[in-house]
């Protein structure tokens, strides 16, 4: 049985029993983002945990964060591109701090700021990547 959490505001405002465990679910979050990349679209950080049933709080997104490796992890193993690129802040729609910590941008060749006009094109085209690959599957 999955564990239980305390009352959390649904997406509609009403109290709902979320399961904590969803915040941890790297196949789920998976597919959401795997959904989103066959629309076209990068998920904030406050989407991503609505959908998972909570409100956006920083020690949920940091849980959730911790998720994303494994699911980039998971990508990887099945030949595909990483999805947490698509994990974005609603401000300025770039990845957080621990996407550019994390390697992944070293990884492809960028070396430069986490914000601004370089970050975005970078993002942009890594996003386009994912999306491309996705369109079609």
């Amino acid at each position: 049985m999955a564990a239980k959490g305390a009352l959390d505001g649904g997406l509609g405002g009403e109290a709902a029993v979320a399961d904590v465990s969803a915040l941890g679910d790297a196949p789920r979050i998976r597919a959401i983002l795997t959904h989103a990349a066959r629309a076209g679209r990068s998920v904030s950080y406050s989407e991503l945990l609505g959908d998972l049933g909570f409100r956006f709080t920083r020690p949920k997104m940091r849980a959730v964060c911790k998720t994303l490796g494994e699911v980039d992890r998971l990508c990887a193993l099945d030949g595909e591109p990483d999805l947490a690129v698509l994990v974005v802040r609603e401000s300025d729609r770039l990845p957080g701090q621990g996407w550019w910590v994390g390697g992944t941008a070293l990884l492809l060749g960028y070396d430069g700021p986490w914000e601004g006009a370089a970050a975005a094109r970078f993002i942009r085209e890594q996003q386009q990547a994912v999306f491309d690959y996705w369109v079609d599957r």
